[in-house]
């Protein structure tokens, strides 16, 4: 980067209103900043604090009753205010946007491959078979599968991570001057993420495009950033190089946002609570063996159905006080396993027992397995999808009360909501308020209050945290392993962020095509990963520490990604057994004490 060249972005004294019922509300108060080519500059701070709103007013973007003032000049050309005709030929190819949310951002009745071509037609005049040919290309740089077919599906046919990715090749397809990710990896595993970031910095660093990374993930700053800004209230509190903002933050809120980040290469949580050990006899609460959930998949009119094996002969076990953590990349079975247990999908195969009751019998008759689900709850990712916008948020919280317990007084059910409320730290004069009036944070809180109101015995979260700041991040995890203590709890954590798995979780099992691949406690399985797919997971998880995050070598997996209808899918690591038939399973072996690794390939590793 060179220091004499003219910024890329210069923002002076940007003020972004909103008209509301309720009056003005102002997003963001004289925000001022520059970019200069080959930059990448940092934006953290939590929800709120006007970081997404700046670089949409600079964009012109903003929504019809948002109105901003100030300057913003890209290029040394004033753009605030200026026409959408104007506007639209400088977004898409010179300055273009990723943003959070990729299902909302693509146009939902047009096809992946036309979306990724269209500013590639519309900016660099390419043909429409030209176009489709360099959109295929993207999609293969950004790590989809099977990316010819992707082209003629439409964004509902693919998952979160794709969409998002999908949604990066479009904006980078034209190689922009001014490149702004708005939380570009939030949606995406940890693998997918560091070749995101990877695929970012090398384009970057070949056309000199400057990039703007807003997010709240202190690791992907580390990795990534060389200046920092960091927001709150929609100003700016402090700025400065990414080394010196994380070795020596000047301002409280710097240090506070540190501080809540879960960080892999800490053992503890840094004097916040840890989970308490487990007794040796605790009973065990839910008990799975050979779990299998497979889905016939028809690839064409006439063609036969493929089996997709989500869940593949998954084993598992969880006493009364202990935390199971369940890592692994998107479609490798974490979700559509925790649905089984709780029968909310019928398995193909398998048992599962809790204490000692065999749930999958109970499925036969609605009735028993209605009065088995008072002791399994879930918290899902998305709380405000998993509430009724209708219902207030005491009578979410007091529902499973109505249902459970029939003979409770509506005067005795608000009590007991109450309650909970307190214990989950929200004030009971939310009760009669709606989710659209809480912030993410308060929401989450309500769902963990309405899965722990009838005190079950296991409760599984979802990414219950992975759409939170990292703050509110960090008080969940302290609430989840309060509750645990105080209600004895048996608990399984999905997640795909390593660093908070490692904070809530007694053992670890890792996920990959629907088996499991390794197993141990929390500490052997960070301290000494023994699987391929597990080292590469760790390897990949951003550190919050500028230094050790850009020492540290990345592994890879060198054999090439697989489909998950491949019924060899599981032989990824260990290619030697292919062929077999019937095929081969790789089987988990003991390499010490409570710590078992499926067989694979020494050399399936590279640098």
């Amino acid at each position: 980067m060179a220091d004499a060249a003219p910024p890329v972005l210069e923002i002076e004294n940007l003020r972004v209103q909103f008209s509301t019922h309720d009056g003005l509300i102002e997003a963001v108060r004289g925000v001022s900043l520059s970019v200069s080519p080959g930059e990448t500059l940092g934006v953290v701070g939590e929800s709120g604090s006007g970081k997404s709103q700046t670089f949409m007013a600079a964009m012109g973007l903003l929504a019809s009753n948002g109105q901003a003032t100030g300057a913003v000049r890209f290029q040394g050309q004033e753009i605030l205010g200026a026409s959408p005709a104007r506007l639209n030929t400088l977004r898409g190819s010179a300055m273009t946007m990723i943003f959070q949310d990729p299902l909302t951002a693509l146009t939902p009745h047009m096809k992946i491959g036309d979306q990724v071509a269209e500013p590639l037609r519309q900016h660099l005049g390419l043909s429409r078979q030209a176009a489709r040919a360099e959109a295929l290309r993207w999609l293969d740089r950004v790590r989809i599968a099977d990316a010819a077919r992707r082209l003629d599906q439409y964004p509902h046919e693919l998952s979160g991570g794709m969409r998002q990715r999908v949604m990066i090749a479009a904006a980078m397809a034209c190689a922009p001057r001014l490149l702004i990710a708005d939380e570009p990896t939030t949606a995406l595993d940890v693998t997918v993420q560091a070749e995101i970031l990877d695929l970012m910095a090398e384009l970057t660093g070949e056309t000199g495009a400057a990039l703007v990374l807003i997010t709240h993930d202190m690791g992907v700053i580390a990795r990534l950033a060389d200046r920092v800004c960091v927001m709150k209230a929609g100003a700016y509190v402090e700025e400065g190089p990414v080394r010196s903002l994380f070795s020596a933050p000047r301002t409280d809120y710097t240090r506070a946002l540190l501080e809540a980040i879960p960080r892999l290469d800490r053992p503890d949580r840094g004097g916040r609570p840890t989970p308490a050990p487990v007794a040796e006899d605790a009973p065990v609460v839910v008990e799975g063996q050979d779990i299998k959930v497979w889905f016939p998949i028809r690839q064409g009119l006439f063609a036969p159905p493929v089996t997709l094996k989500a869940v593949d002969g998954v084993s598992l076990a969880v006493r009364q006080g202990e935390t199971l953590g369940i890592v692994g990349e998107s479609g490798c079975g974490k979700s559509t396993l925790s649905r089984a247990i709780l029968q909310l999908i019928p398995p193909t195969g398998g048992r599962v027992t809790v204490l000692g009751r065999d749930l999958t019998l109970d499925a036969k008759h609605r009735e028993s397995l209605r009065r088995a689900r008072k002791d399994l709850q879930i918290v899902f990712q998305d709380p405000l999808a998993s509430l009724d916008p209708r219902m207030t948020i005491g009578r979410s919280i007091a529902e499973p009360l109505s249902v459970f317990h029939p003979e409770m007084t509506r005067a005795q059910r608000e009590v007991e909501t109450r309650a909970m409320m307190v214990r989950v730290g929200l004030s009971e004069d939310l009760i009669n308020r709606y989710p659209h009036e809480l912030s993410g944070g308060q929401n989450q809180r309500v769902g963990i209050a309405r899965a722990m109101i009838l005190k079950p015995r296991l409760v599984i979260c979802d990414e219950a945290v992975s759409a939170l700041d990292v703050t509110i991040r960090a008080q969940i995890i302290d609430l989840l392993i309060d509750l645990q203590a105080q209600m004895g709890l048996a608990m399984i954590f999905i997640s795909h962020d390593l660093a908070v798995v490692r904070e809530i979780s007694h053992r670890v099992m890792v996920l990959y095509m629907g088996r499991v691949v390794e197993t141990a406690g929390r500490d052997q399985i960070y301290a000494d990963p023994r699987h391929p797919y597990t080292r590469a997971l760790l390897s990949a998880a951003p550190i919050p520490d500028p230094d050790l995050e850009r020492a540290r070598a990345r592994l890879r997996i060198s054999a090439a990604p697989v489909s998950a209808t491949d019924p060899e899918a599981g032989l990824r690591f260990l290619p030697s057994r292919r062929g077999e038939h019937p095929v081969y399973v790789p089987q988990l072996v003991e390499v010490s004490a409570g710590h078992k690794a499926a067989e694979f390939d020494p050399e399936i590793l590279e640098a």
